[in-house]
C-alpha cells in the first residue's frame, strides 16, 4: 500500500484494509497519507533515491575512513570491484540486451507510437501511455521515482531513429563549482532539524547531562 505508484491502487488497498479493521485506516488517515504513502509524497523520489544510494557508500566506508589516502583508495577500488564482479555473474546468465521483464514488454505485448513522442505499451492485458517529452507515465512510476520505468525503457530501446536534438548534443558538461572542504568527512549522519540533539556532556557537580560545572544551576558559585 505505501508503494502503490497510483492512487486507484492505494484507494482499492485501503477500502480493504478498512474492512479488515476500521482502527487501523483512522490511524494511518490521522497520521497523514503525504508521510508514508508514495503516491501522495508532496515531492518526487528521485533526489532522495540519489541521497539514499551515496548515504548506502558512505555507510559501507566508515571503518576504511580512518586509513591513510592510499589505504582508503584500495578500499573503495576494492568495494567497486566486489559489486561489479557480481553485477556481471548476474547479467552473464541473460541472454538479451534488456532484462526479462522489459524483454517480455517488447516480444509479447509490443509497442505502438501514438505521436511524436506518446507511446503506448501494453503489458498483461493493459495499456500504458508513455510521453517521452516529459518524462510522464501511466503507470506514475516514471514521474514519482524520476527514473525510467519498464515502459519507458521499452519505448527507447523500440525507438531505431533516435534524434539528439542539437541543444543536447552541444550542451557542455562542466565540474561542480564548489570545491570540498579540506578535511576527512565525518563519521555520523548530520542530523535533521525534527531530531533533537542530544549531548553527551555531564555536570562534574551534579552529574546531569547538558551543561557542564561551570554553568551548573543546581550548585551555584560560592561568592
Amino acid at each position: 500500500m505505501a508503494k502503490a505508484y497510483r492512487k486507484e491502487d492505494f484507494d482499492y488497498i485501503m477500502s480493504k484494509v478498512g474492512k479488515v479493521d476500521p482502527r487501523v485506516k483512522e490511524y494511518l488517515e490521522e497520521a497523514g497519507y503525504e508521510k508514508w504513502s508514495r503516491c501522495h509524497a508532496p515531492v518526487n523520489r528521485g533526489r532522495m533515491m540519489t541521497s539514499n544510494i551515496t548515504e548506502c557508500i558512505n555507510g559501507c566506508l566508515v571503518e576504511a575512513r580512518v586509513l591513510p589516502i592510499l589505504g582508503f583508495l584500495e578500499e573503495v577500488r576494492i568495494l567497486f570491484a566486489v559489486w561489479n564482479c557480481k553485477n556481471s555473474e548476474i547479467a552473464s546468465y541473460i541472454n538479451t540486451t534488456l532484462e526479462r521483464r522489459f524483454q517480455e514488454i517488447l516480444t509479447d505485448n509490443g509497442v505502438k507510437a501514438a505521436g511524436s513522442y506518446l507511446y503506448c505499451v501494453y503489458e498483461s492485458g493493459k495499456r500504458y501511455i508513455v510521453d517521452i517529452e516529459r518524462g510522464t507515465c501511466s503507470c506514475c512510476q516514471y514521474q514519482i521515482d524520476e527514473i525510467s520505468c519498464a515502459h519507458a525503457i521499452a519505448v527507447l530501446k523500440n525507438m531505431k531513429n533516435w534524434i539528439v536534438p542539437d541543444f543536447v548534443d552541444a550542451d557542455e558538461v562542466l565540474p561542480l563549482k564548489y570545491r570540498r572542504p579540506p578535511e576527512r568527512p565525518k563519521k555520523g549522519r548530520h542530523l535533521k532539524s525534527s531530531e533533537s540533539l542530544t549531548s553527551s556532556n555531564h555536570c562534574g557537580k551534579c552529574g546531569r547531562a547538558g551543561h557542564n560545572r561551570r554553568t551548573c544551576g543546581f550548585f551555584p558559585k560560592e561568592s
